[in-house]
């Protein structure tokens, strides 16, 4: 197949336009530091908290529907060991944004909190939640690697281009318009993404650093809950096309088309199943339209994951922990350094992989079974301490991996009721992701409260308490009268008195 030359100038040009954006919001980060009284850094991660109701939406909803969520779907519902169950996944996207929007919007934005792992700095200090810090990190990587790689795939299909010309393209324009404007030009260039990405298909989870990301950059608390709302009922409108694609896929005839037998699946192809269908189903001119819906949730996914990765590393890592007295300048570097790397190790893991699928589902299983219990317990649970979260992440983690999870090749060693062997793999039948989420969370709050009442009774030393949770015992107004006296008699009686009642003190003896 030749290059598809009207393909690629449609690329160019979306790119360019793009690229301008950017630029544009950039200048208008510049305008809104030399306005603002507050550090620089915060306006570069969170646009000064200033981003309004509609640009939220727009950013909020562009940030979700990416490469990963339009492949990923498709794959999803095409794939015959999966099928149209997966087809409500952007439903499932949908309320847990409403869920964010009722209980975890309006605390964060009004602790004014630069990230989500703020409020566990807050609580366990600085040396655990660091450890916190790395599987959000991961998460964030993960969701750069799965956008890339969704928009590689779909050009070397269409497009007939190489795989790797088209991810280090599309991830050197992302990081190139992230660096220039950070939140501001994140969010102005997802307007223009989100538009060409609805128009196109229209033609054709809350534990993401990601999520919080935009709701702390909201111009108030309330703006921040209904941007949840309204990007909750556009995503779920948004994930009608890809489902259509994964049946449309699943239903045709292979053979009648020009990519003959077998098909995708049985060619080990079903990760590209949506690039196949437009470009082997679909008229030539809604194969480009199709590449610039991908592109366009590309390049907003990827933006989000490189500013989010990038958050999360320079205030929770550097600034908290390695350089608490770095300066505004030196902040912005750090900023800098960290999108060109996280964007460069993205990319990287997608040549190690062919489906969007699996980088998707490896991402939201860690977001879920380990960095939502502690969110959960850190900002509703008075009770949580160090000592509980400790526990609950080695236990989190260790439990995750002994359950298995095939998609990934983890294989199963814990098998939960119901579990069977299938052509020689075990498979969990039991919803294992919310098991191992729900005794997460338990182990949690189960060795927090141990803790405390350890440590209260004083069946652990004090001075084992590195986390600080032993409280002090409130004395009552009778009580210190009480304790008064008797230092006043014990101090009598310990000096000498004579007949007349008068101390007599016992004088420093001289040397002769």
């Amino acid at each position: 197949m030749a290059l598809n030359v009207a393909g690629v100038v449609a690329v160019v040009l979306f790119y360019i336009l793009i690229l301008g954006t950017g630029i544009l919001a950039a200048r208008k980060s510049r305008r809104a530091e030399r306005k603002s009284n507050g550090d620089r850094t915060e306006i570069v991660l969170l646009g000064d908290r200033n981003i309004s109701l509609l640009v939220g939406i727009f950013t909020m909803t562009a940030t979700w529907v990416g490469g990963g969520f339009i492949l990923g779907v498709a794959e999803a519902v095409y794939t015959p060991k999966m099928g149209l169950i997966w087809a409500l996944m952007p439903l499932q996207y949908s309320v847990s944004f409403i869920i964010g929007g009722l209980f975890f919007a309006k605390p964060m934005r009004e602790n004014k909190y630069i990230t989500m792992l703020d409020p566990f700095q807050k609580k366990y200090g600085k040396l655990l939640s660091g450890a916190l810090v790395l599987p959000c990190l991961l998460v964030d990587v993960l969701w750069v690697s799965c956008t890339l790689l969704g928009l590689g795939a779909t050009m070397s299909v269409i497009l007939d281009l190489p795989y790797g010309y088209s991810a280090w393209s599309s991830a050197a324009v992302a990081i190139v318009y992230t660096l220039l404007g950070g939140l501001y030009s994140v969010a102005y260039t997802d307007v223009i993404q989100l538009a060409l990405a609805f128009l196109s298909l229209g033609l054709g989870s809350v534990s993401f650093q990601s999520f919080h990301q935009r709701t702390l950059s909201a111009s108030s608390s309330l703006t921040a809950q209904l941007t949840c709302y309204a990007a909750a009922f556009v995503i779920a409108v948004l994930g009608i096309p890809p489902v259509l694609v994964g049946a449309v896929a699943a239903s045709t005839d292979w053979n009648l088309t020009l990519y003959g037998s077998p098909p995708p699946y049985e060619r080990g192809e079903h990760s590209l199943v949506l690039p196949l269908t437009l470009q082997y189903i679909a008229p030539s001119y809604i194969s480009i339209i199709g590449i610039g819906a991908v592109a366009a949730a590309v390049m907003s996914s990827t933006d989000s994951g490189l500013l989010s990765a990038t958050s999360v590393f320079s205030s929770n890592i550097y600034k908290n922990v390695l350089r608490t007295q770095a300066s505004d300048y030196e902040m912005q570097w750090v900023i800098r350094v960290s999108v060109v790397v996280v964007g460069l190790v993205g990319t990287f893991i997608t040549f190690y992989t062919n489906s969007t699928l699996v980088l998707w589902i490896l991402g939201a299983d860690v977001s879920y079974t380990l960095i939502f219990p502690h969110l959960m317990s850190v900002l509703f649970f008075k009770v949580t301490n160090g000592y509980g979260a400790t526990v609950g992440f080695i236990v989190g983690v260790t439990l995750r991996l002994l359950l298995g999870e095939n998609i990934l090749g983890i294989p199963v060693t814990l098998q939960l009721p119901g579990c069977r062997l299938e052509d020689g793999i075990y498979v969990q039948k039991s919803p294992v992701r919310t098991v191992s989420m729900l005794c997460t969370l338990v182990t949690i709050l189960f060795f927090s409260w141990l803790a405390i009442f350890m440590f209260n009774r004083g069946l652990f030393p004090e001075r084992w308490d590195v986390f600080g949770v032993k409280q002090s015992v409130a004395v009552s107004p009778a009580d210190t009268v009480t304790q008064n006296l008797k230092e006043e008699a014990g101090s009598d009686a310990e000096c000498d008195e004579n007949s007349h009642g008068v101390a007599l003190l016992t004088l420093p003896q001289t040397g002769s």
